[in-house]
């Protein structure tokens, strides 16, 4: 197998470095290695020569909300952590991204589609509260 075959097989998985996204990513990174032939060993970046295993290598992207304490729609809201996503994608640094779907922006983006929305886990993890609210605020 040539060099650039062995490449062909490994993916470079764009992701933000928080525990959530990196937890995302991990699962969709086993999912994938799964459906690809690949196993503990590919998980391991030590798929043998020849072996055929799928490998993917996560890549932590930093975005311009990450470790900015700035309130977000200061910062611009909608879009904040996903643009440097969307832009290490399509500079061809990543072969695909891993985000949430809320965070993603509501207009097609030129280039790039979504092409896979995982199982949802438990769906009664959201909370909606008037005036900025944290879980924290609420009263009692």
């Amino acid at each position: 197998m040539t060099t650039t075959e062995t490449d062909s097989r490994r993916l470079r998985l764009g992701t933000r470095g928080s525990r959530l996204a990196l937890t995302q990513s991990g699962q969709v990174a086993e999912a994938l290695m799964a459906a690809g032939g690949g196993g503990a060993a590919a998980a391991a970046g030590k798929a043998s020569e020849g072996s055929g295993s799928l490998g993917i290598d996560l890549v932590t992207v930093r975005t311009d909300g990450d470790g900015d304490r700035t309130p977000l729609r200061q910062l611009g809201g909608v879009g904040v952590f996903a643009a440097r996503l969307r832009h290490a994608l399509l500079d061809g640094e990543v072969d695909l991204v891993v985000h949430s779907f809320k965070d993603l922006p509501t207009q097609p983006v030129e280039g790039l589609e979504v092409i896979c929305v995982p199982p949802r886990e438990d769906p009664r993890d959201a909370l909606c509260a008037r005036d900025s609210l944290t879980l924290a605020d609420l009263p009692e």
